[in-house]
């Protein structure tokens, strides 16, 4: 089992957290935004009406300019009635060259009227801002030209109401906010929480599946669509696990029947070999005896580490020019006396271009296609191997031989360990059951791929390498 050290890295975020950050963060963006957006339309509305004010100020001061003529009593006694009925509202109006004709009492627009610039329109746009003696002010500077003599008017609205009725909106509006944004991220918590139901309940089915009951399957119609492809990809594994599980039962059964044959004849030939004084030749046919039951269980054996090797990817084939016709070739000198014992003829046909590959794993792989092919053909008959290619891109290797057909049902588990058509076969004559599993894993450790094929008249082996480039 491979460890992976967690200090290593950061603890991931469970998804409820992801989701409760992510929708925490777009509620906290919109209450904000939302916030300002509110608090700039009460802003507005509050210049609109002052600059309505203002502008209405300012018109009743250029009428009692008006109104006044040029006596400066009746000018201000009509100044002094002019905005009469307003409160916090102040006005001063001052000659071009700077000389007060006339200040409202309860502010000093002195100052303003140094720092304020005029404005020919009244909006909300060009009203100003200033601070005097404590108090914050919102006015306007205008010209006017009103009987042969121009004057400054300068009209003023006390902020101090406004101010503190925003500061009082300002603090609700962001208490309903945080209130809102609370709630909002509790409910949404619970949306989470509740949506995450199904994946809990998936998560107890799968935990409740274990080694003895690996043929249960998960039903993707009784989940959300968001995770059918996680129920069905899991049942895809499970079916995988078990496969696997049910072959390496199989497999350990097979290695124990296999390792039993051999051993009980050890033990039997020493037993009787022990039981009784035997001349030195009987002695001598019992150990020729032992050593070939030996050499079987050392051969069986080593053909298990090598397949055990290949499944863990440890055996790396050594890539070099490799001409198959020449092997085949110099195989056919290997097994001729074979064949001749067995009165069967070797034949090749075909030729194929030069590959790369592992010389010593494609000549055992080859021998053990031979030495199947032999086994399994009649007297007088001949094993054929074929060379083709049947594209630019990979050759052909195909080993037939006459005999009994395989029946269809067998052909796909005929390169599986220990796999045999006809179990009740002598073990002795057929061998381990590994050869046609380690053809499998040299030709797959070379990237290609091999097949079996039979009919009633013959039963071909083939597989298929890559050009050499």
């Amino acid at each position: 089992m491979m460890l992976i050290n967690r200090q290593s890295f950061r603890q991931p975020l469970s998804l409820a957290a992801r989701v409760m950050v992510f929708v925490g963060l777009a509620i906290g963006l919109s209450l904000v935004l939302t916030s300002s957006l509110v608090l700039s339309a009460v802003e507005r509305h509050f210049a609109e009406q002052d600059a309505g004010e203002l502008a209405v100020m300012t018109e009743a001061v250029a009428n009692a300019l008006r109104n006044g003529g040029d006596a400066p009593a009746r000018r201000q006694e009509a100044l002094s009635n002019a905005i009469s009925g307003h409160h916090g509202v102040y006005f001063q109006v001052r000659y071009r060259r700077g000389e007060v004709v006339y200040a409202t009492t309860g502010a000093d627009l002195s100052q303003a009227a140094a720092i304020l610039t005029p404005a020919t329109a009244i909006q909300p746009d060009n009203l100003q801002t200033w601070h005097t003696d404590g108090k914050t002010f919102r006015g306007v500077l205008t010209q006017h030209d009103i009987m042969g003599r121009s004057y400054s008017v300068i009209t003023a609205i006390d902020m101090g109401f406004h101010l503190q009725f925003l500061e009082n909106f300002r603090r609700s509006l962001w208490l309903i906010m945080s209130l809102a944004g609370a709630i909002t991220l509790l409910a949404a918590w619970y949306g989470v929480h509740q949506a995450h139901a199904p994946l809990r309940g998936l998560s107890d089915r799968m935990g409740d599946i274990q080694a003895d009951r690996l043929h249960v399957r998960l039903d993707p119609s009784l989940v959300p669509p968001e995770l059918r492809d996680v129920v069905t990809s899991f049942n895809h594994m499970i079916g995988r696990l078990e496969d696997s599980f049910t072959r390496l039962s199989h497999f350990s059964a097979d290695i124990a029947h296999e390792l039993r044959t051999p051993l009980t004849n050890l033990i039997t030939q020493t037993q009787v070999g022990l039981g009784k004084a035997r001349a030195p030749e009987e002695y001598r046919e019992l150990l020729y005896s032992s050593l070939e039951e030996q050499e079987r269980l050392a051969k069986m054996v080593n053909d298990m580490l090598w397949l055990a090797k290949s499944d863990h990817g440890l055996l790396k084939p050594v890539q070099a020019p490799l001409n198959l016709a020449g092997e085949v070739n110099e195989l056919f000198d290997f097994f001729e006396a074979l064949a001749e014992e067995r009165q069967i003829h070797l034949s090749l046909a075909g030729h194929a271009p030069t590959i790369q590959g592992d010389r010593a794993m494609l000549r055992r792989a080859i021998s053990n296609l031979l030495s199947n092919a032999i086994r399994h053909t009649p007297p007088g008959e001949t094993v054929l191997v074929r060379l083709t290619k049947p594209s630019d891109h990979e050759v052909s290797l195909s080993v037939q031989n006459p005999g009994p057909e395989i029946p269809p049902a067998h052909l796909a588990n005929i390169f599986d360990r220990f796999y045999r058509v006809d179990p009740s076969r002598t073990r002795q004559s057929e061998g381990a059951g590994l050869g046609l599993a380690i053809v499998r894993s040299i030709v797959e450790a070379h990237g290609g791929r091999v097949e079996a094929a039979s009919t009633a008249a013959v039963t071909t082996f083939t597989f298929w390498l890559s050009v050499a480039t």
